[in-house]
């Protein structure tokens, strides 16, 4: 099978509707990955951020990645309107996902259902909201699976009838960007990815 650039796919779409000013429901992990992510796209789409993350251990740290998430949004300077919201941390809904699967190495079948878990949610939410489309900051990670994120998020646009935002916000130099903006807003950045099975293999 033939790897997809998902980068063009998305520079091709921005082209397209270049005239008008779509909203995005945006999934974020967290402010660092979303830095770049919000300052590119907020060029194109009035942004709704939308923190979803019932994964994150303990829920301390979920407090303060949700506050660094705002806090970055109420200082960043963008085009058009960005927005934040999101729901309550209920970390339940993350083990009950991943059951049965808390042996599996980081990045196989614990996380993938990790991801199928907040994008389901954050296309739900887009297609209640009427947003134009729904995307996530996942694809930034240089140890997240751009290909499997972008496959999900398509099966799951096909569920909700809510178009997919196709991704790899790691091209163009996205995450070097990133931690050149985490810097630049004093922007915490955790040393694991979120939920306790990560943390403890980190």
């Amino acid at each position: 099978m033939n790897k997809i650039n998902y980068q063009k796919e998305l520079d091709k779409l921005i082209d397209i509707q270049k005239d008008n000013v779509p909203t995005l429901f945006l999934h974020s992990c967290c402010a660092p990955c979303s830095s770049y992510v919000i300052e590119y796209l907020s060029n194109y789409f009035a942004i709704t951020v939308f923190y979803y993350n019932p994964n994150i251990f303990p829920d301390t740290e979920y407090t303060f990645r949700s506050s660094e998430q705002k806090r970055l949004i109420s200082e960043m300077k963008t085009k058009y309107p960005v927005t934040y919201i999101d729901e309550d941390y209920d970390s339940k809904v993350f083990y009950n996902a991943v059951k049965g699967l808390e042996k599996e190495p980081e990045g196989g079948k614990r996380c993938e259902k990790c991801f199928e878990l907040r994008l389901d949610r954050t296309a739900q939410r887009a297609a209640e909201g009427g947003f134009n489309y729904f995307a996530t900051t996942l694809t930034i990670s240089p140890m997240k699976n751009a290909q499997l994120i972008n496959d999900i998020g398509k099966t799951i646009a096909e569920k909700y009838s809510v178009k997919w935002l196709p991704s790899d916000f790691k091209k163009k130099g996205g995450y070097k960007r990133s931690i050149e903006l985490s810097k630049i807003y004093n922007l915490y950045r955790q040393n694991y990815c979120g939920c306790v099975f990560s943390q403890s293999s980190s």
